[in-house]
């Protein structure tokens, strides 16, 4: 799996003061997460159409 670290690009729902920051990197057909925090730790990696379907849950939140 593919994921570079220049890859990644920071949730526009991020705390701006550098907290609590999610970062999210595409790959075909899969969608990476992980704590901006912690860049070397580990990724939740979910098929795009997971990914999707999350979001859509969230947004009726």
């Amino acid at each position: 799996m593919g994921f570079r670290a220049g890859a990644f690009r920071k949730s526009s729902r991020s705390d701006v003061n550098g907290g609590d920051c999610v970062e999210v990197a595409f790959h075909p057909g899969l969608v990476a997460v992980r704590d901006s925090k912690c860049p070397g730790g580990g990724l939740v990696v979910l098929a795009a159409g997971g990914w999707a379907a999350m979001l859509a849950s969230l947004s009726e939140r």
